[in-house]
């Protein structure tokens, strides 16, 4: 498997998919039918966790947005054009102060906690949120949330957060997502910090029932009878793990399941729509950024012409195109649907690294590395991953470098990733159009990744071995200006792309593929990869 190329990997996937069509043929189309429980399979081995500060896989999010309640979401379900269009949740109104650095929530009264954990109040969402922010905590998603100074509370109903620099975007970039979601502090203090991954008190519209023995059975979640808002729609849900790509398409066609993860490779959703042109594909654009992150530490990466040499040595529009309608190019961190972010034409020519081979060749000569270059990159099994990894290795053979690829389970994977091990780590992340979020996500020296698996997402270790961009990053949120923002914006991400530290390589729009059987309850069109299925039920 470690010398696949891209050649290998589509012959390999045009095998599965003739599999596939015989058994869903012969099956006559089974779509799943009513009943009372919606079933959802996912491109996992198993559940890491319930707790929305520790998630790093980004699928068991289903079943925190289903457990918990945020103060703001989205619109159902799309990005909004503006704050103001956010639904309220467990915030009934808010305002800002002029500076936009107090923002004052006005929190919905009569919540209960499941499990009789008493009423929702602002001291859950001071406690929730000091535990997103405190050091001694572990969790990948601080940095979106280190902007926050302190949480106070004016009474029961009244929330007041506290911002150290100005955010206008702070309801949308911080409080929208799911890891904005609000723990009971009752829950959490009785039942202790370990817990709320595996036994999670939430508001929302469904509460844990159990988790499975059987890891690919997941996690069974059944409706909260005390639901503040319209109860669900189906009395259960489902959250399986089926990492195994023909497996889970079966599980479908033969009606075993409502939904799955869709697989995000050349050709799967065109094949599949011509299997069964009944079924529905939902897609969030953009979706996830995949983005490739040189470790620095790591030799030859500390090399500035290594670096550039494979920048321009990995054809980008090519990846773009073969994995299309899906995925599209990103040319800068932000794509360029999200403000500040680049386009083809305006990206200013020293950091487009078109394409180029005999340049990558040149650099790489000029670094010492004439057709010897080789090393070893992990990635993950599931396709999104994969599929754009063989492809790359597929490319740099081209210009003399053997990346050797060991490919693993996506959950080993990303635990591994998350101390440090990889080469050049991999991320395929969903970001809300705030042009900061990326920055703060990957580049600060404060969120430098650590071998313990206690530190953050700075996989590059970038402005601790070599000088990064905290400074212009501090600048740009101190700016209250949002256009003069995004010209700062603009200028961190040219710098951080003549650096070559992190790769925008394209967007990675979230498949889901269910039964037509199966309705929403609204339509899929922008958003975060994961969304409400309160109102979902089959016919």
């Amino acid at each position: 498997m470690n010398q696949s190329t891209r050649r290998d990997f589509l012959k390999t996937a045009s095998a599965l998919t003739a599999a596939m069509t015989m058994t869903a043929v012969m099956s006559g189309r089974a779509h799943a039918q009513g009943t009372d429980t919606i079933k959802i399979a996912f491109a996992a081995r198993g559940l890491r966790t319930m707790d929305p500060i520790k998630s790093i896989q980004g699928v068991d999010n289903w079943a925190i947005i289903a457990i918990y309640d945020k103060l703001v979401d989205l619109p159902r379900w799309n990005f909004p054009s503006k704050q103001d269009e956010l639904e309220p949740r467990l915030a009934t109104a808010w305002s800002s102060s002029e500076d936009a650095k107090t923002w004052t929530v006005e929190l919905r009264k009569g919540v209960k906690f499941h499990k009789n954990y008493g009423e929702f109040t602002s001291e859950d969402v001071k406690f929730t949120f000091e535990r997103v922010i405190d050091e001694k905590r572990v969790g990948g998603v601080r940095p979106k949330f280190q902007n926050i100074q302190g949480v106070d509370t004016d009474g029961p109903n009244k929330a007041i957060f506290h911002l150290k620099s100005p955010d206008p975007l702070f309801l949308l970039g911080a409080l929208s997502d799911y890891d904005g979601a609000i723990l009971s502090k009752k829950a959490v203090e009785e039942l202790g910090e370990d817990k709320v991954a595996t036994n999670p008190i939430g508001t929302g519209v469904y509460m844990l029932e159990s988790i499975a023995s059987d890891p690919s059975q997941g996690v069974t979640l059944t409706a909260n009878p005390d639901y503040w808002d319209k109860p669900a729609a189906t009395p259960k849900l489902q959250c399986m793990y089926i990492a195994d790509t023909t497996a889970r398409t079966l599980a479908l066609l033969s009606g075993n399941v409502h939904m799955i993860e869709g697989v995000r490779a050349p050709g799967w959703a065109d094949s599949m729509k011509q299997r069964d042109p009944t079924l529905l594909f939902d897609v969030v654009s953009p979706g996830s950024l995949f983005t490739i992150h040189f470790n620095l530490t790591k030799k030859p990466f500390d090399d500035l012409k290594v670096r550039q040499a494979l920048f321009y040595g990995i054809d980008r529009d090519e990846i773009a195109t073969a994995i299309a309608p899906v995925s599209k190019r990103i040319y800068g961190l932000n794509p360029p649907t999200f403000p500040g972010g680049f386009t083809e034409e305006t990206l200013p020519a020293e950091v487009a690294y078109k394409y180029d081979p005999d340049k990558a060749k040149a650099l790489l000569a000029e670094a010492g590395f004439d057709g010897n270059l080789s090393f070893k990159v992990d990635t993950s099994q599931r396709e999104d991953y994969s599929s754009v990894m063989l492809m790359i290795q597929d490319q740099l053979r081209r210009i003399g470098v053997n990346m050797d690829l060991n490919i693993k389970d996506h959950t080993a994977f990303h635990a591994d990733q998350n101390q440090g091990t990889n080469t050049l780590t991999q991320q395929s992340t969903a970001f809300a159009p705030v042009p900061t979020q990326v920055f703060l996500t990957y580049l600060p020296k404060t969120v430098e990744v650590k071998s313990d698996g206690k530190g953050g997402t700075n996989y590059s270790h970038y402005g601790v071995v070599m000088p990064g961009i905290d400074d212009q990053l501090n600048q740009a949120l101190a700016e209250p200006n949002l256009d003069k923002r995004l010209a700062a914006v603009q200028q961190m991400d040219v710098q951080v792309l003549k650096d070559a530290v992190v790769m925008p390589v394209v967007t990675n729009g979230f498949m889901i593929v269910r039964s037509p059987k199966l309705e929403l309850g609204f339509k899929v069109e922008s958003g975060y990869v994961n969304w409400p299925l309160s109102q979902a039920h089959s016919a």
